[in-house]
């Protein structure tokens, strides 16, 4: 079965990036010279994505027009002689030619709800969820969507979720695999959010992207609010798992990391990883790193 429908929830206040968030939105915070959601939009396309529904709220319900083609400032450019800026623009990526759709989430109630606030326009259909502000590097095409893609129809999968290794110590940040083997892709037992290291049946945590049946959705209307009132969408995975469900997980791969803008440190460690990628911010990078540490020797 062809999944060409995503979910990107976009509607977080990004509250532990804070004051920087009040002045742009998390998902648009740039990784070198790209916005972050960028990245996740060209990801989602490679894996053969081409409709994609941003959930967002309100306040940051123009988050899809930076995503449109701007006519006036390509014409400028290229009067004033900048044709290579042209070349730069989202409209020139191969992933512009997705469509993009918004969906309002009018209150924070947590992951699950924004999907389900994007249940009419996914019509019925699976979908890949993509977490927005969360970023995989991946050295091949398509990446692990495309695997989570190709899982979900050689398995006839009602649910696939992508992991990650952590260490230990860090289990109890993440919703957590239970998994029946010890294989790079398992069925799913069960799934348990942010457990003790003591508990933990895993340190395999959840790397923000999904496949779902469209059976999620009934799902996460039948799930009660938990934590801080919020619908989770993780009750809901479990609640699909216990019930029968098909669930399978898939871990990234050598090469293949996640990046998240959740917090300052994060998104520090995710700027200069994605600089040093770029040639034109390589060699800028090195350089402040030599600076800075030759003035710490000096103190």
């Amino acid at each position: 079965m062809v999944i060409d429908t995503a979910i990107v929830p976009v509607a977080g206040l990004g509250t532990r990036l804070l004051p920087l968030t009040q002045a742009i939105a998390k998902e648009l915070l740039p990784l070198a010279g790209k916005p972050t959601l960028q990245y996740v939009l060209e990801e989602l396309w490679l894996s053969g994505v081409r409709r994609t529904i941003l959930v967002t709220s309100p306040a940051k319900s123009t988050i899809a027009d930076c995503f449109q083609q701007d006519a006036a400032l390509e014409r400028h450019l290229q009067e004033t002689g900048k044709p290579e800026l042209v070349e730069q623009l989202w409209s020139q990526s191969p992933a512009a030619a997705m469509q993009l759709e918004t969906a309002i989430q009018t209150e924070q109630l947590g992951l699950g709800h924004a999907v389900a606030v994007g249940e009419s326009l996914a019509a019925g259909q699976p979908v890949v969820v993509a977490l927005g502000d969360c970023v995989i590097d991946s050295p091949s095409r398509g990446g692990v969507v495309q695997r989570m893609i190709d899982l979900y129809d050689q398995h006839e999968a009602d649910i696939v979720i992508a992991f990650e290794s952590v260490s230990p110590d860090k289990v109890d940040r993440f919703g957590i695999a239970d998994p029946l083997s010890d294989d790079s892709v398992f069925q799913l037992a069960d799934l348990v959010e942010k457990p003790s290291p003591s508990v933990a049946p895993s340190n395999l945590a959840v790397a923000a992207r999904y496949v779902f049946s469209p059976q999620i959705f009934d799902a996460l209307r039948s799930t009660a609010r938990g934590k801080n009132n919020e619908i989770q969408l993780t009750d809901a995975i479990r609640q699909m798992i216990h019930s029968g469900a098909r669930a399978w997980g898939v871990q990234l791969e050598t090469g293949e990391r996640r990046f998240d803008m959740g917090n300052l440190e994060s998104y520090t460690e995710s700027f200069i990883h994605f600089a040093l990628a770029d040639p034109r911010l390589r060699e800028v990078v090195k350089r402040a790193g030599r600076e800075a540490g030759s003035q710490r020797e000096t103190d």
